[in-house]
């Protein structure tokens, strides 16, 4: 019997197999709301027999878009547009998520396509925020836009914004709320000592740099329904001294669980322009990391980075290093990559599959 094939239960959810598509910015949504392109893309993996599903990272403000081209869910049109998305996911047999968040620093950028950089505030963009006054990228030309520094208002507020997002989360029919605290963004950008320099409530040590972080989870806990699960995304490392360790992320973690998160979604990298060049050739240890998380919190934990094949997806689930195996691209390249490694260990794929391909090709 496979392991990556067995099913596995969180709160009143259960996930078919241990195999769940990562978020991915698919930078195809108009004023925040899906189209066409997110029904094929969510529906084909949905077909393809992957357990879990988790929507690209959506804005909780406009201004917390990565790129024009970002998903949000600012506005009930959105999540409207949405819900017959998630039901034909539903319909398939995969259980569907969302991951919320606001870019911050790195917000008002070009789609990747377009080279990625900043956009000024009269070319398509907007203005930025984030813990200080410090540009992302300050030594070079990319996202060297310069962030207004948020006051205690401004964070407040946007934890209001978080719990609006959630409930629209739910009006659209996800099972699974994921709440994104990694890769430079806003809750991580807050977290990390490399940018956080605030000398007030929210900076300082980790009760002060993670209190955004834990004061967003806590809110939104509050109108999340209690039987369905809740998860974080965290950058489990910086990746460069000075930054956040694993050590530092096992501490936030337990104040995590302790505030009635379910999951840890264990990335890492993205903080500064050297932590994210970093992570290129560091992707794979993320899975031993999020074991390590895993046997010090007791948590759930979804491990990725550079999971490619069924033998290696096996030995996530075996070694007891991350009850899922997260695969981002891989899912871009075979969106049937479910059947594919059920039929590689030996599972029948039908069990995982709409009746309509299993019944043909099960």
């Amino acid at each position: 019997m496979s392991a990556l094939f067995e099913p596995l239960k969180i709160k009143d959810i259960t996930i078919r197999n241990r195999i769940g598509m990562g978020p991915m910015c698919q930078y195809s949504s108009h004023d925040g709301v899906a189209t066409d392109w997110h029904m094929a893309h969510i529906g084909a993996r949905a077909m393809g027999g992957t357990g879990l599903i988790i929507a690209e990272a959506t804005a909780v403000t406009p201004d917390g878009r990565i790129t024009p081209g970002c998903a949000g869910l600012w506005n009930d049109q959105q999540a409207e547009a949405l819900a017959p998305i998630n039901a034909f996911a539903k319909s398939c047999g995969a259980v569907i998520g969302v991951q919320i968040g606001h870019a911050g620093r790195k917000a008002s950028s070009a789609r990747p396509w377009d080279g990625g950089a900043h956009l000024a505030d009269d070319a398509g963009g907007w203005p930025i925020v984030g813990p200080s006054g410090d540009a992302f990228d300050q030594d070079g030309t990319r996202l060297n836009k310069v962030p207004s520094a948020m006051s205690i208002d401004d964070i407040h507020a946007m934890t209001a914004h978080f719990v609006a997002a959630a409930e629209r989360s739910l009006d659209a029919g996800y099972q699974l709320l994921e709440i994104h605290g990694a890769h430079g963004y806003l809750l991580h950008s807050f977290f990390t000592p490399l940018v956080n320099t605030r000398n007030d409530a929210y900076g300082g040590d980790f009760e002060g740099r993670s209190r955004f972080m834990r004061e967003t989870v806590a809110a939104v806990r509050e109108v999340w329904p209690e039987n369905l699960p809740l998860a974080v995304r965290l950058s489990v490392t910086d990746w460069i001294d000075g930054g956040l360790t694993i050590e530092d992320n096992i501490q936030m973690a337990t104040a995590l669980k302790d505030l009635g998160v379910d999951m840890i979604d264990c990335s890492g990298g993205g903080a500064t322009p050297a932590a994210r060049a970093s992570v290129g050739t560091r992707t794979a240890d993320q899975v031993a990391l999020a074991g390590e998380l895993r046997a010090a919190t007791g948590m759930i934990t979804a491990g990725v980075g550079c999971i490619t094949n069924a033998k290696q997806a096996e030995n996530v689930i075996t070694s007891g290093r991350a009850d899922l195996a997260f695969m981002a691209r891989e899912h871009l390249r075979d969106p049937h990559v479910a059947a594919r490694m059920a039929r590689e260990l030996g599972v029948p794929p039908k069990n995982h599959l709409p009746l309509q391909l299993g019944f043909f090709v099960g």
